[in-house]
């Protein structure tokens, strides 16, 4: 992060497994917003196409942080713009479209189960890039995290068009697993370089080297103004966009940012235990379907993260 300084750190509560009081807090809140984040995707996925939903996601979400990085960007060295620009890319801009693409034939609450796998990638990232080592009890849970994956797409999916409960073919998870690839990669990059910044001025700053080329892009090579005049429905998936972009992506990057500064990068990942059940209970709150398989992948997934965060 910028070399901005912060003030000396007030007294923390902790719990009885160490972690401060505020970064559980912070991690329940995050799976809130997070869980959320799979149906406002799939809404907004009824008027706009995936590309321009990615799009518009990292448009708004840039838009609303700029004030803060035009605040912060004269204090940043120039020999991190590379990282900021490393997880943006990764952890937001490419991420914003493959999760997408995945829900035009993917269950919102399936997309929300395979984000478990951050955890596992956060892992071996850190472990190829940053000298994390991988016990072998580590190993096993991500061995657990992949098998499951694999249950939860080669066996849990309708493995055809999308049917009227937005089931789908299991296999676009394979756009979630790339995601989750990239967010690994992302957590690492700001755990280990920017420890010293404020989670706004990395976030707004992130935002503001990705969000231009989004922006031009939305407005110049979409039909995203044309629908917004013309299709019946286009504002108010659009207002589903705007606060996917607002919370899940402007200030949930916060909080997030926030919580791997208080805390460690694995234990930051590992809101994605309770994301899972946040969009599984919006899933089916909209109709959506999950058959036994889908939950025997889900609990091998959840069962690898757990593995790797208590791995020694």
């Amino acid at each position: 992060m910028p070399s901005t300084t912060t003030a000396p750190a007030s007294p923390t509560v902790t719990t009885p497994h160490g972690a401060p009081l505020t970064a559980w807090i912070l991690l329940i809140i995050l799976a809130c917003i997070w869980g959320t984040s799979f149906i406002l995707m799939k809404k907004g996925l009824e008027v706009f196409s995936p590309l321009e939903l990615g799009a518009t996601r990292v448009s708004v979400a840039a838009l609303l942080l700029l004030p803060f990085a035009l605040r912060h960007v004269r204090r940043v060295e120039r020999s991190r713009f590379k990282y900021l620009l490393l997880s943006g890319v990764v952890g937001t801009f490419i991420p914003a479209f493959l999760f997408a693409y995945a829900e035009t034939k993917l269950a919102s609450g399936l997309a929300g189960v395979l984000n478990a796998l951050t955890v596992v990638f956060t892992l071996l990232m850190g472990a190829l890039f940053f000298g994390q080592r991988i016990t072998p009890l580590r190993a096993l849970g991500i061995g657990a995290g992949l098998l499951g994956t694999v249950v939860l797409m080669g066996l849990g999916g309708s493995g055809g068009e999308a049917t009227p409960t937005g089931v789908g073919n299991a296999w676009y998870g394979l756009y979630i697993v790339l995601a989750t690839l990239g967010y690994g990669l992302s957590v690492n990059v700001i755990k280990h370089h920017f420890q010293g910044m404020t989670s706004i001025a990395v976030t707004s700053l992130l935002l503001m080297l990705i969000g231009g080329p989004a922006l031009i892009y939305l407005l110049g090579f979409t039909d995203f103004v044309h629908k917004l005049a013309t299709v019946a429905g286009a504002w108010q998936a659009f207002g589903y966009i705007a606060l996917l972009a607002t919370m899940s992506t402007a200030v949930a990057m916060v909080l997030f940012n926030k919580l791997i500064r208080e805390s460690t990068a694995l234990f930051a990942s590992s809101n994605t235990y309770l994301v899972p059940i946040v969009a599984l209970g919006w899933g089916l709150l909209d109709g959506e379907t999950i058959n036994l398989m889908h939950c025997l992948g889900m609990v091998i997934i959840l069962a690898g993260v757990f593995i790797i965060n208590r791995a020694k």
